[in-house]
């Protein structure tokens, strides 16, 4: 009696123990660390890649205008400021003439005395002209000596050598005259373009040096992006180029563009390419200058290579390549890559071939001996 309860104990905890280890290795098979990792495919296959270079960038001036004088003085007036619209040819200011007046006027006096001394000098280059004539005449009816008419004609050309001196003379005295008005009429701060005011350095009263910007104009009409781009993703950046500008204060809204010439130079602190992007049409309303902006540029469709998601790429070791799927079993396959464009499609260049089903999401790492399970969609991972 005693021999059938104890068998009775065993086989009724053996039922009890037998379904725990069925659960336990459904559990580990199914969900522990031999579960199959879920993921998602998808097959490769040949389409067109719109590839596009995205940059960030700041709305700027095409041309700025820093007007100052061309001599060292003191501020006189400025009759604008900041923000001010003004017309090409306007008066914006002026330098303290000093004495510059005064000598104007001396000089004035100057080109006057020349022209007085101009024309009595012709009076007496004509006189002894007369008397040349006059003398040779004598001389040809042996009125009047040989030595005469040599004294005469060394009359003659000394006046003439003194009425070269006084034309010498006023075309010096006007010169400097001339020198003196335009170096006034430098002392003007004139406009060069029609524009707005957008800095003011120098208040009146003060001393400016030669070369130093008073103000600084710019035309609103005439701005454009200077665009920043990653030089890893720039490749195929050039001029001519359709682009997409959207602006910091107006994100709802894109600017068609166009890229107007890729810089010489690059930045090599931060590794980006430096481009100037036009607008095709200026806004209504003119951006400010300096203000933030997207710049998207499109460059030409390429077609006839086989396309992936981005997001299949994985990098095992030190090679780059995507997870193809044989016969539900995991093939590391490197990839040699070509252009992207923005919606997260890849130029494959060689690797795997059209019909290829490859690895686009997965639960965590894959290695080639895990276990896959197919699925639409997995929880918890961004599918798009």
């Amino acid at each position: 009696m005693a021999r059938i309860s104890m068998r009775s104990r065993k086989l009724g905890l053996l039922l009890i123990i037998l379904p725990l280890l069925v659960l336990f290795a459904y559990v580990v098979i199914r969900t522990g660390p031999l579960a199959p990792v879920p993921v998602t495919v998808t097959q490769a296959k040949i389409q067109a890649v719109s590839p596009a270079v995205f940059g960030v960038g700041t709305v700027s001036a095409r041309s700025t205008y820093k007007i100052g004088p061309v001599m060292t003085g003191r501020l006189l007036d400025v009759s604008v400021n900041v923000g001010d619209r003004i017309d090409a040819g306007q008066l914006l200011g002026e330098m303290d003439p000093v004495d510059l007046d005064e000598r104007i006027r001396s000089q004035e006096i100057a080109l006057k005395r020349a022209g007085l001394q101009h024309t009595q000098a012709k009076v007496k280059f004509e006189h002894a002209g007369v008397q040349l004539k006059r003398y040779r005449k004598l001389f040809a009816s042996r009125s009047s000596s040989e030595e005469s008419l040599n004294i005469m004609e060394q009359e003659y050309r000394v006046t003439q050598a003194g009425l070269d001196a006084a034309a010498e003379d006023i075309t010096k005295a006007r010169a400097d005259l001339d020198a003196l008005m335009n170096q006034r009429k430098s002392l003007r701060l004139i406009a060069p373009a029609g524009g707005i005011v957008t800095l003011r350095n120098v208040d009146p009263g003060s001393t400016v040096v030669a070369g130093q910007a008073v103000l600084e104009i710019v035309n609103p009409a005439e701005v454009w992006i200077e665009g920043r781009f990653d030089q890893s993703s720039a490749i195929g950046l050039a001029a001519d180029l359709p682009a997409s500008i959207v602006l910091r204060t107006r994100g709802h809204e894109v600017f068609p563009g166009k890229v107007s010439r890729i810089e010489p130079k690059a930045d090599m602190v931060t590794e980006e390419m430096l481009a100037k992007v036009s607008f095709v049409s200026l806004p209504e309303r003119i951006p400010s200058l300096g203000e933030l902006s997207e710049v998207t540029v499109h460059l030409p469709e390429i077609t006839g290579f086989v396309v992936i998601p981005n997001a299949s790429l994985v990098r095992v070791g030190n090679r780059q390549g995507v997870w193809r799927v044989v016969d539900k079993k995991l093939q590391f396959v490197p990839v040699e890559l070509g252009v992207m464009d923005l919606d997260g499609n890849v130029q494959v260049m060689s690797g795997i071939q059209e019909g290829d089903q490859v690895v686009v999401y997965r639960e965590k790492a894959l290695t080639a001996n895990s276990r896959i399970l197919i699925s639409d969609q997995i929880p918890g991972v961004a599918n798009d």
